[in-house]
């Protein structure tokens, strides 16, 4: 058994490797650029982005609050990718990693923004009236492609399971154990029959949760990092240089591989940085969706709000690992063995390791819920009985389980090359669809009428049931 999962970690790490090589960087990146460019630097509307997530109107066609699918999606994407997958990149590409990870999200804005925006244009409604969307609907009624679509729900389940599932179970039991001595086994138990519990209610319960959960929990976090970034001061301009200067150079420094540290900070940065914001990956659009709102464009600047999130926490994260590294490199080794952040977090007096295990266990806790609910919606595209769904939550729990007690670089390598495979579908559809999401921004944003209401959005639009 041991030889088997030997032989398997090494053939996922082979895959990953090949799958996050340079063709699928410049994809991922180009579309990044493609969309800043073309949309005229969406970024700068930020200041609206966020006016338009704390206004409501129930009035609207949707499942959920426009705040509350931003919760559902930031509990998805703000998880251990923003905290422990920070610290694998720069354990694995060097400081510079934290660099890449910045330049994806900060771009990767104007992909989210896209892909947001399309899935709530090709939205649909079932016979009980709910909403539904995300890249499958996107490629169905945008491109006509139903074999596209489901070959993205199929890389979605998959993506589920390791991302969503896999990682943020075992980021728990780790932490866990550690700072408490807790068996994984115990852990895993207790995460499985807690998601359980949650999911049972679908959308509206796992939106629930994660609106009171995502701001304590996110506001928890940045206080410790900014409570060790306080006591590190004197070594900030030094992080930062040397963040910026192993993103360039040509050979690996200060953690990561012997080798061209530029690739390797490149692709462990943009890696991880889909990772922790998700831009270009497809699950978020999932239930941006279901959002009440009067237009496509609205929602899109909302959800690209999350995005921005995320680039704030991943650079608190990396500047508290790489500032510790220099203030303690004895102690703060950049090492790949799950506990980099907590020896970071160790150097905040009595209360650091516990404020960094509770971070960890919320962020992962919400993670799972947000990911279930885009695991249910790929599998409700290709398989819709209510016996599948049933299997489905039942199969998700156990998963969450295995993945408390599995090892941390398998775990990873899978969640990596899980992510890789997303991507592919629904860039290439972002890219066929560009000038629909350039119309509708010249439509609603670029004319100032940001307020005016789609048709579509207010009453619905077209009932449908994929078989």
């Amino acid at each position: 058994m041991e030889e088997f999962a030997e032989l398997f970690s090494r053939y996922l790490k082979a895959a990953d490797a090949f799958l996050w090589g340079p063709p699928l960087l410049i994809l991922l990146l180009g579309t990044h650029l493609f969309y800043t460019f073309r949309l005229k630097f969406i970024q700068r509307h930020l200041v609206t982005a966020f006016r338009l997530v704390v206004q409501k109107d129930d009035s609207l066609s949707g499942n959920v609050a426009p705040f509350a699918a931003l919760a559902v999606a930031l509990a998805s994407t703000i998880g251990t990718g923003n905290v422990i997958g920070v610290a694998t990149a720069i354990a694995l590409g060097g400081p510079g990693a934290v660099f890449w990870c910045m330049i994806t999200g900060v771009f990767g804005m104007a992909t989210k923004y896209a892909e947001s925006l399309l899935a709530v244009k090709y939205r649909v409604r079932d016979k009980k009236a709910e909403v539904h969307g995300g890249p499958m609907y996107t490629i169905l009624m945008g491109l006509k492609w139903k074999w596209m679509a489901i070959l993205f729900c199929i890389f979605g389940s998959i993506a589920v399971l390791g991302t969503g599932n896999l990682v943020q179970s075992n980021a728990i039991a780790t932490i866990i154990k550690k700072t408490f001595d807790v068996s994984p086994v115990v852990t895993g138990l207790v995460v499985s029959v807690l998601v359980g519990f949650v999911i049972v209610g679908g959308l509206q319960s796992i939106a629930k949760v994660c609106t009171y959960l995502v701001p304590f929990m996110s506001f928890t976090y940045l206080a410790g990092c900014a409570a060790l970034l306080i006591i590190n001061y004197s070594y900030l301009d030094d992080a930062v240089l040397l963040i910026v200067k192993s993103a360039f150079s040509p050979k690996a420094a200060a953690g990561g591989a012997v080798g061209y540290g530029f690739m390797l900070a490149a692709r462990y940065g943009i890696a991880r940085g889909l990772f922790s914001n998700e831009a270009g990956m497809g699950s978020e659009p999932i239930v941006a969706a279901t959002a009440k709102t009067r237009n496509p464009v609205r929602q899109g600047l909302v959800s690209y709000t999350g995005t921005f999130c995320t680039i704030v926490i991943c650079f608190l994260t990396g500047m508290v690992i790489v500032s510790g590294y220099l203030a303690s490199p004895a102690t703060v080794k950049l090492v790949n063995d799950g506990l980099l952040t907590q020896r970071c977090f160790e150097q905040l007096p009595y209360v650091g390791k516990y404020l960094l295990s509770f971070a960890i266990f919320a962020f992962a806790i919400t993670t799972l819920l947000g990911w279930f609910y885009y695991g249910e919606q790929c599998l409700r595209f290709m398989i819709n009985t209510p016996k599948a769904t049933m299997a489905y939550k039942i199969i998700y729990t156990l998963i969450a389980y295995l993945g408390a007690v599995g090892t941390l670089s398998t775990v990873w390598d899978f969640a990596n090359f899980s992510n890789g495979l997303m991507v592919i579908p629904n860039v290439l559809s972002l890219l066929l669809l560009h000038k629909v999401v350039v119309g509708e921004t010249k439509k609603y944003l670029w004319s100032g009428k940001l307020d005016e209401n789609d048709p579509r959005c207010v009453r619905g639009n077209k009932i449908i049931d994929p078989e």
